[in-house]
């Protein structure tokens, strides 16, 4: 009888054995996150050169001239109120807006890849600051 009732409870148990495995989404190995580094490093690397060039505008300025090495970016400070704006803005919007009106250029599409990697470059340069939304 009770070699029997053991044999029922078995499937259940091994039931709650693989349930409290960790799902195969959170699983990676040492070389999948030395690919995904690579990959941000690429895309980080692409805003540098991008962010330090006048390939954004019309007026042979870059994002430098006001910004050496993405200083007084602060985006750790996003989303917040920003004035030249009028509204809360995240940071794609306030590098869409310097291209427009200090680059003369025109405004990158929010799914592009060159405001990505904008982002990236920027947010790369003020790693290890603590986040602070709102701030000013």
């Amino acid at each position: 009888m009770f070699t029997n009732r053991l044999l029922r409870l078995v499937p259940a148990l091994a039931a709650l054995a693989l349930a409290a495995q960790p799902a195969g989404a959170d699983e990676f190995t040492k070389e999948d996150l030395a690919d995904w580094q690579q990959q941000f490093k690429s895309v980080m690397e692409k805003g540098e050169a991008l962010f330090h060039s006048s390939d954004l505008g019309t007026n042979g300025d870059s994002c430098d001239g006001c910004h050496p090495n993405a200083a007084n970016t602060h985006p750790e400070t996003y989303p917040k109120f920003q004035q030249q704006l009028g509204e809360v803005a995240v940071l794609r919007d306030m590098i869409n807006w310097c291209i427009e009106n200090t680059l003369d250029g025109e405004p990158l599409p929010l799914d592009s890849p060159e405001l990505l990697q904008l982002e990236a470059y920027i947010n790369w340069e003020r790693r290890g600051v603590a986040m602070a939304p709102g701030k000013h």
